[in-house]
């Protein structure tokens, strides 16, 4: 993303003053020890360093001067090479009389894993420092010399300037969270290449067949003719009785004119030198088969996640119009506990949603593109949920008009939406008090569309119960008076009905009585099929 954000800061940057948020420290907040090193001394204070590969690590251990108490060595990912690696250490801490040691690992994929699990396990507090970090304190001290030992006194450098970070532990439901939502996006990502590349076979086989439906994979009368059909001549060789014979077969529900489109567009193709046309169709109906388990398993992952965020405040966002259950998960995934930030510009900040600045004496371009290092994920998530209120949400979609009738770059715009979003997003989660946001004038039913998610996800009835009675507990009191006149008149209109009245009738008062409201004899003695 790297375009101009100009709009999104109007003012000037300034440095940090006495007033304002005042850095006290060049080291990062998450990584500070020189209060640990002036207590007991830097000859008396230890870094393990760590440099993780997939099966074994080089290692070393020094003091906060640099001077070596254990020179690098190799250790196995094995339980009993890990012991042995920790009673080196309890032996050189003995020997050097070290009173504090802190273990920092090279973030490697998922490599520093095991190392950093069995230290940490052991009792020692246990950092990590990013690789590019490594590099930077590498360049200078031995260019173009990348070994792993080299890596390591890198690494001791980096610690010592603050940049062995401690990582914030997620915990239930947020692990979870954030575990299956990365799944998910993961599966999405996965059946949207997996359709991409079935239409194309598609289109080698039947030419012009999927540009007749507007959702093609969502109607199944389109599919089933495709699958069973491999070329416009076999269309027309069943013909308007064969195709009804063979949907009805199928018990598949279908119009007339929907296959009346079909042998029009089978008239109308040019067939008679399509090459390899039953191969592209079997190849197709195949990668089919893939899509349609990735959808099963979204469906199921989607119906966890909506067990998972009820027992989140985030759960709250779906007052929002244009907020659904996985743009809630996905966010609470991303975001964690509310409690890890200090305001709205530690989430932005955090996602990298701010311009990169570049200033050395009189030049000073502090509006430059966007900064490149940041978490990708929660931006990613944060750009999506802006692209959903700028096309559902009144209030979001009536900024981005704006911006677009002044030129502004749409990209500049979502932006924009997700920098106000987060201040939005924030208090909603972390606070009690009533919102008086313009979104929340008229909102939405966090209860009615939660239910309506489950409805079409066919979700049973007990799972739905427990999850709409896990959201009254993470109701804001003063919105649960809005929220049991929404779902007593949900309960009226369904009682009224034939299809569904019982698993409802006896769904919806138990709800209404977790908000405080208790439903009449006559609405539960309604007549019932």
């Amino acid at each position: 993303m790297a375009y101009s954000a100009r709009t999104t800061h109007r003012r000037r940057r300034k440095p940090n003053s006495k007033t304002g948020h005042k850095q006290r420290s060049l080291q990062k907040p998450n990584g500070v020890i020189s209060g640990r090193v002036q207590k007991v001394g830097g000859e008396r204070f230890a870094i393990v360093c760590i440099d993780p590969a997939k099966h074994r690590s080089e290692w070393m251990m020094a003091d906060y001067f640099g001077n070596l108490l254990i020179e690098p060595q190799t250790v196995e990912h094995q339980a009993a090479f890990f012991k042995l690696a920790l009673e080196q250490v309890r032996d050189a801490q003995k020997q050097h009389d070290i009173q504090d040691t802190i273990v920092v690992v090279e973030r490697t994929g998922n490599y520093h894993l095991p190392p950093k699990r069995a230290f940490a396990s052991a009792g020692f507090e246990t950092r990590v420092v990013h690789p590019f970090a490594t590099k930077q304190y590498r360049v200078p001290a031995d260019p173009g010399n990348k070994t792993d030992e080299t890596d390591l006194y890198a690494q001791h450098r980096a610690a010592v300037a603050g940049f062995g970070l401690c990582e914030f532990e997620l915990q239930s439901p947020y692990r979870e969270v954030q575990l299956r939502a990365r799944h998910r996006r993961n599966l999405v990502e996965k059946g949207a290449a997996t359709a991409c590349q079935i239409r194309d076979h598609l289109h080698l086989a039947m030419p012009g067949y999927a540009n007749l439906f507007d959702r093609l994979f969502e109607s199944r009368p389109a599919m089933a003719i495709a699958r069973r059909c491999d070329s416009p001549g076999a269309v027309i060789e069943l013909g308007h009785a064969g195709l009804r014979q063979y949907l009805r077969e199928k018990k598949i529900a279908h119009r007339a004119p929907t296959i009346d489109k079909v042998l029009t567009w089978a008239a109308q193709a040019v067939y008679d030198n399509i090459q390899d046309g039953p191969l592209h169709h079997a190849i197709w109906t195949d990668l089919h088969e893939l899509y349609q388990h990735f959808q099963g398993k979204i469906t199921t992952l989607e119906q966890q996640l909506a067990s998972d965020v009820v027992q989140t405040p985030y759960v709250r966002l779906l007052a929002i119009p244009g907020i659904n259950v996985v743009s809630a998960a996905e966010l609470a995934a991303e975001m964690g506990p509310a409690s890890r930030y200090a305001n709205a510009n530690a989430i932005t900040g955090r996602s990298g949603l701010y311009p990169s600045r570049h200033q050395s004496d009189q030049k000073d371009h502090d509006r430059g593109p966007m900064i490149r290092q940041a978490n990708r994920r929660l931006r990613g998530v944060l750009m999506r949920v802006a692209d959903n209120l700028a096309c559902h949400c009144s209030y979001y979609r009536g900024q981005a008009e704006v911006d677009q009738s002044r030129g502004v770059d749409k990209r500049v715009s979502r932006v924009k939406i997700a920098k106000r979003f987060s201040r939005l997003a924030l208090a909603c989660v972390a606070s009690d008090e009533p919102m008086r946001h313009t979104c929340f004038k008229q909102p939405d039913s966090i209860l009615e569309k939660l239910r309506h998610f489950h409805h079409e996800h066919k979700t049973p009835m007990d799972r739905l119960l427990a999850d709409l009675e896990a959201t009254v507990d993470q109701l804001p009191y003063n919105t649960r008076g809005h929220e049991a006149a929404v779902v007593a008149k949900v309960l009226e209109q369904q009682t009224h009905r034939r299809r569904g009245s019982v698993a409802i009738g006896e769904l919806l008062p138990a709800v209404l009585a977790r908000l405080g409201i208790h439903t009449t004899n006559t609405t539960e003695s309604r007549d019932r099929p």
